[in-house]
């Protein structure tokens, strides 16, 4: 603490330094020599904070009180006389002491005034001391030659000895202000060495941060707490009337006008793709500049950390940057509005978020999109309609400035230029091609063209190649402008060139833009956030503020809770089901094509061959399958009927959209087992082979199910004939129906076919070809014209009826058969054969449900239950699927206020942060 004391104590050597450092420009005014100073006040973003603290504990202002008077300092310097008429000035600016105690500790002036006054060793200082004093030197000998020729007589203007004098003076000044620039720019090194040195020590103080040798929490920078509610800002629904006018710096310029090797300037690092004249920025770029301990790269949405130092890393930072940016561009697009949020931290780097767009074209060429240009300037348009944005216009200086684009751009959205600052990129290739170096001064005073601007910059960033370093890039575009007669001429002034002296005005900049407009707009989302939690309030007072996401996680466990319980299901619920499905699809072929043309046999042999090929041949192509898709259909039901329907007030018919897509993919995702087929197909076949009834109770059974399917088939071939013949003399007369002329001639031909069946009841199927002419001709007789396909259709009818109705008797019949079928209908005129054969049908029937409930209970339910896992885990992840199944005002409320909550908290706590770092 007493070291600490008495290097505070010697405070008095920060005001001998600062009047050192002005002495040179003792002939401007303090406004201009105020503008060849760069601007260090942001340096105050990474000085340590326990000198802050020190701050607070220790009163600069009486320290200021007890400095030495002007003659005593000056009885220090008895070189430099005129110090002490400047002190009373310096001495009034004490009172902003902690500014310049910002640019000391920026520049380290102080460690070398304090060792030069304290008689330590000058081995390592004396290029310092020796530049001052040659700064001094000079300054010195450029006002005596004012001086003297102030008080030379003056003379005739025709006088030759007099011109010669002028022009010898002239020389002399020219030579001492040269000397004078090389000064400054020694100076200039000095201190970015003394900077350079002070940005390890504070590289160290961070490590130990780090390691946590400070043991204090860790809290994230203002410039990370900023960046966090533009990434919220970009993810928020556009949809919702709530601009954002937050401050960013946006970056803009023609394409290959060195814009994206601007900001890898100020990044410090090589980040951005590069390519020949193409368009490599096909999205806008979010890159969030802070300090750290070590030189890093990371995307927004990842973790993984880019070490900038390593030329694998920048390679890999590089692809991924151009992966991502081609993956936002949708499909026939050029050019994308999805913004890439990327954050750079690093010792030394200036403080600010700035936002890269894609270069300005002027002609759309082959392999791009017909809308790029104008996409282009959309997107410029958005960033820089912000009136809080400030806008980083970048001119290529090798190329007319006529054939700009962007700075009509720029003078539209900016007028009065209160926002933009202009960047004149390529100075070096300027000066070589351009015949009037003047040009550049007009262009960087903003005479040239119409576009106002907050100040104009001239910087070099390397020589084109691609594989420069950053390093090598300041080294080359220091030694450019140390030599370029642009700044030796006065044409640039030293603040306005390098790209050091940008980043340090941008951030100047950027920084007070945030001061002057963070406030308000925490404000205007306030008033949002009552607005929107107001009509939640009128609308949903009953409701949870749940967002889309909260919503879906609900959704998603009451989907899981629903597709359990068909693991609750019982066997028996599934075999009623499945048996019943499996006869419904299967009976139409049983009767159709098994049990009528076998029942036309003449004899119980024939009737039992004629039944086994055919049930063989059904098993072999047909009933496996329709199994197969009769339970596959059951399942879909029964697990649509669990997961849609409603169960009282606390079902939520928000979910309805995301349950039926959730129910729909997960059924087109399952696949059946293949191998199932084949195994029930060898269970059916054994089934269909037994024909033992074992007891009475099967053979009812076996008559009870015969009877009910011939009963069924009756009623469908006996509306088959009302439809045909029309209505019945009882609904003629009591309806006032009437027979159509076709129905008249069904009618007639009917009654004809029933006289003829009556008179032979054991006729056949099929009507002989005399038969039919017999008809038509009876018809005829009676007036009525009638066609032989009509009297055919007309007998299958009628005969299946009749045949229907002898059959059903017969099951009467059989009813008391069972002890003759355990006799094999031996000495019985009783033949029961039929009722077997519905036996069989009906033990296939349920062997085949049983085993196919085995199925489903034990894999098909569990499979399905994990297609509707993975389906929810793919909708969890697409948030554009989300958007779709869930949605309404309620939804989007949610949404909104959740988003203008976290901006608003977000907000409040950066500005607290802003307000102890001021």
């Amino acid at each position: 603490m007493v070291q600490l004391a008495t290097r505070l104590l010697r405070l008095r050597y920060l005001v001998l330094g600062s009047a050192v450092g002005g002495g040179y420009t003792a002939k401007k005014t303090y406004d201009e020599w105020k503008d060849m100073i760069p601007d260090m006040s942001e340096y105050k973003w990474i000085v340590p904070d326990f000198l802050r603290e020190l701050n607070e504990s220790i009163d600069l202002e009486k320290l200021s009180k007890v400095l030495p008077d002007a003659e005593e300092l000056a009885k220090l310097l008895p070189d430099l006389a005129k110090i002490g008429e400047n002190f009373s000035f310096l001495k009034s600016l004490i009172s902003g002491v902690i500014v310049f105690r910002e640019v000391t500790e920026a520049t380290g002036l102080h460690e070398l005034l304090e060792r030069k006054s304290s008689g330590e060793p000058a081995s390592e200082d004396s290029d310092e001391t020796a530049v001052l004093e040659e700064l001094v030197l000079t300054q010195q000998q450029i006002r005596q030659q004012q001086e003297e020729e102030e008080e030379a007589p003056k003379v005739p203007a025709d006088n030759p000895a007099q011109h010669k004098r002028q022009a010898a003076d002239k020389e002399k000044v020219d030579q001492l202000q040269e000397e004078l620039l090389r000064t400054q720019l020694k100076y200039q090194r000095m201190l970015e060495r003394l900077e350079k040195e002070n940005k390890d020590l504070r590289k160290e103080v961070l490590l130990k941060d780090d390691k946590g040798i400070h043991k204090r929490k860790v809290k994230k920078s203002p410039i990370d707490m900023y960046s966090e509610v533009l990434d919220i800002l970009s993810d928020y629904d556009s949809n919702y009337n709530t601009q954002d006018q937050l401050p960013r710096v946006v970056v803009v310029g023609d394409q290959s006008a060195g814009k994206t090797s601007v900001l890898e300037m100020i990044a410090q690092a090589r980040i951005f793709p590069r390519g020949s004249g193409e368009m490599m920025t096909r999205s806008p770029v979010k890159v969030t500049l802070s300090e750290g301990p070590h030189h890093v790269a990371m995307f927004k949405d990842s973790t993984r950390e880019f070490d900038l130092t390593k030329e694998d890393d920048l390679a890999a930072l590089r692809d991924e940057i151009e992966v991502r940016m081609r993956k936002s561009v949708k499909d026939g697009q050029t050019v994308s509005t999805e913004t890439i949020s990327l954050s750079v931290k690093g010792p030394g780097i200036q403080r600010m978020v700035l936002v890269d767009l894609p270069g300005v074209i002027s002609t759309v060429t082959t392999g791009m999109a017909a809308d790029t240009k104008e996409t282009i300037f959309s997107i410029s348009r958005a960033y820089m309609q912000n009136p809080n944005a400030i806008i980083l216009c970048i001119q290529d200086g090798s190329m007319d400035a006529e054939r700009s684009i962007v700075t009509d751009l720029v003078s539209q959205m900016d007028p009065q230029g209160k926002r933009t600052i202009f960047v004149l990129t390529k100075v070096d290739l300027a000066e070589k091609n351009l015949a009037s170096p003047t040009r550049i001064q007009q262009i960087v005073e903003g005479k040239l063209f119409p576009m106002k601007a907050l100040g104009y910059f001239a910087v070099v960033t390397g020589k084109g190649s691609s594989s420069e370093s950053i390093d090598a890039i300041k080294d080359y575009e220091e030694d450019f402008f140390e030599s370029s007669a642009l700044l030796k001429n006065g044409m640039l002034k030293p603040h306005q060139v390098t790209t050091k002296n940008l980043s340090l005005a941008v951030s100047d900049c950027f920084w007070k833009m945030v001061s002057e407009s963070v406030e308000q707009q925490a404000d205007a989302f306030k008033a949002s956030r009552f607005n929107l939690e107001t009509e939640w309030k009128n609308n949903y007072p009953r409701l949870r503020e749940l967002d889309r996401n909260e919503l879906f996680e609900k959704a998603k466990n009451e989907i899981l809770d629903e597709v359990i319980t068909l693991t609750q299901v019982t066997p028996k619920h599934w075999e009623a089901i499945l048996q019943k499905k499996l006869w419904e699809r299967v009976h139409t072929h049983v009767i159709e094509n098994i049990y009528l043309p076998a029942a036309q046999t003449a004899d119980s042999g024939t009737f039992n061959t004629t039944v086994d090929i055919k049930l063989k041949q059904w098993t072999d192509k047909q009933l496996p399958r329709k199994g197969l898709e009769v339970a596959w259909e059951a399942l879909q039901e029964e697990f649509t009927r669990y997961v849609s329907e409603n169960k009282g007030k606390d079902q939520d018919d928000i979910f309805d959209r995301l349950k039926e897509a959730v129910k729909e993919e997960s059924i087109k995702r399952h696949k059946w087992n293949e191998q199932a087929e084949e195994s029930l197909r060898v269970i059916q076949h054994n089934a269909l082979e037994d024909r033992s009834i074992s007891d009475k109770p099967q053979w009812d059974a076996a008559i009870h199910f015969m009877e009910e399917t011939l009963e069924t088939r009756l009623k469908d071939t006996e509306t088959v004939i009302e439809d045909m013949v029309g209505p019945g003399w009882k609904q003629r007369w009591m309806y006032w129906k009437s027979r159509s002329p076709e129905q008249h001639i069904h009618n007639e031909t009917k009654n004809e076919l029933e006289r003829m069946l009556k008179l032979h009841e054991d006729h056949t199927a099929y009507l002989a070809n005399d038969e039919v002419t017999t008809v038509r001709k009876n018809l005829e007789a009676r007036g009525v014209d009638v066609d032989p396909i009509l009297i055919k259709d007309t007998w299958h009818q009628l005969y299946r009826r009749n045949f229907l109705q002898r059959a059903i008797s017969h099951c009467n019949l059989c009813r008391r058969g069972f002890h003759y079928y355990q006799r094999d209908f031996q000495d019985s005129e009783l033949d029961c054969h039929d009722v077997v054969l519905f036996w069989r049908i009906q033990r296939t029937l349920g062997i085949t449900a049983n085993t196919l409930r085995q199925q489903l209970t034990n894999m098909e339910v569990r499979r399905l239950e994990k297609n509707v896992k993975e389906v929810l885990e793919d909708f969890a992840e697409d948030s554009e699927k989300k958007g779709q199944l869930i949605t309404g005002r309620r939804v989007q409320l949610a949404e909104d206020l959740k988003k203008v909550r976290e901006i608003q908290e977000k907000l409040d706590a950066f500005i607290e942060a802003l307000h102890k770092d001021k």
